[in-house]
């Protein structure tokens, strides 16, 4: 048995780098992409950069939950493979569209239908002991962020070369091959055993306690503040640059940089909470972040922009994974799968409302005026990890 989550924990890790990057391949230049379909006005260009971020974490904060309960019932697996297999067309289909409608339409399908990240975490922490749970969704999360370090800076270079459309179909063809190795080589040895005894709206609630309020809270501020200013950031390196010419491969190389010091974090600073108190290390990180977070939005230089922006995310790598690992023991097992999608929910409400907050700053004042609204929201995640750790004892 204690072979078994290791094995799964493994094979999940290096899908999940794949998977990330299939999407990472393409996305992140989402901004690049729609003014090659036509949308050249700064103002509209602006306006959809923002929906098109908001887009899918509509549809992934609404199916979230329900997709959680469906895994708590037939399996985490069933789920891991419907969203892989989602993903790989709605890839593709981005790749032959032909307006920016079309854009806008399969981005809001990804967020109903996909979702390999949750659907990866919760069969990783259904398969591991407790004792180990902070390393394997620390590890697990550090897969995203790798796959996310590669993908943009192959996009970049695939974009300067090729164009955007070829970095689509890659990333479909390389979603289609994570589907099958999960598909024969992933064992899902815990199956469902319990059923809820609750149904629908009342099996949601009874998951909402005071503390998981508080952690749901400490989510939604974290993401806000780490991903406010993600969608524009090609925009932020092209005015930086004063061209859009080479920004793609600029872009992807900034990306690149966080992405590989969020996994180093997620791998070296989780593990940490395996053997110390999770929620005073969630409050070090969280003060960690805040401190850089003001030189970050000092800055004018694009490289110096860069190398804050990376220790950043290197502060704020961890902290997902111990609030999820610290959580999960919160809830009865047979509700976990309903907690990662609750989790999701809240991420995804984040997800759209952060690059909405973006584009009404960006456009009323500026493209640095974004960066502000970082350490707004840290400070806020740390007053709920503060509180988190007021309320609820050491697990």
């Amino acid at each position: 048995m204690e072979s078994n989550w290791k094995k799964t924990l493994y094979i999940v890790w290096v899908v999940q780098i794949f998977s990330l990057m299939s999407f990472s391949f393409g996305l992140p230049f989402l901004p690049y992409y729609i003014q090659d379909l036509g949308v050249v006005d700064p103002e509209k260009l602006r306006l959809f950069t923002g929906l098109l971020s908001t887009a899918p974490a509509i549809g992934m904060g609404i199916m979230a939950p329900i997709w959680g309960m469906i895994s708590d019932k037939y399996g985490k697996k069933p789920m891991l493979l419907r969203a892989m297999l989602s993903a790989s067309l709605i890839l593709i289909c981005l790749g032959l569209v032909k307006s920016v409608t079309g854009v806008l339409i399969f981005r809001g399908l990804q967020g109903f239908l996909t979702g390999t990240m949750t659907a990866a975490a919760a069969l990783v922490a259904a398969e591991t002991p407790r004792k180990h749970m902070a390393f394997a969704l620390g590890f697990i999360t550090s897969a995203t962020f790798i796959g996310r370090s590669f993908g943009p800076a192959i996009g970049g270079i695939l974009a300067e070369k090729v164009g955007y459309r070829p970095s689509f179909y890659l990333g479909g063809t390389i979603m289609m091959i994570c589907f099958f190795l999960v598909l024969f080589y992933v064992k899902e040895t815990k199956k469902p055993v319990v059923k809820h005894t609750e149904k629908g709206l009342k099996n949601i609630l009874s998951v909402l306690t005071l503390p998981i309020i508080i952690v749901l809270a400490l989510i939604f501020f974290l993401r806000v503040g780490r991903s406010v200013a993600s969608p524009y950031m090609p925009l932020y390196v092209q005015e930086l640059r004063g061209t859009i010419e080479g920004s793609a491969l600029v872009t992807g190389l900034i990306a690149a940089g966080a992405s590989v010091m969020s996994a180093f974090s997620a791998i070296v600073l989780t593990r940490l909470g395996d053997r110390h108190d999770k929620k005073k290390l969630v409050i070090i990180y969280l003060v960690m972040g805040l401190i850089v977070a003001i030189p970050l939005i000092m800055t004018k230089s694009l490289w110096g922009f860069a190398v804050f922006y990376a220790l950043l995310f290197f502060a704020l790598g961890a902290i997902d994974p111990l609030i999820m690992s610290d959580s999960i023991n919160m809830v009865p097992e047979n509700k976990h799968g309903l907690l990662f999608g609750i989790r999701a929910t809240v991420g995804s409400i984040a997800w759209a409302a952060a690059p909405m907050m973006g584009s009404v700053v960006s456009v009323n004042y500026s493209l640095d005026a974004i960066f502000y609204l970082i350490p707004i929201f840290l400070a806020g995640a740390l007053g709920f990890a503060i509180l988190f750790k007021r309320k609820v004892p050491a697990v």
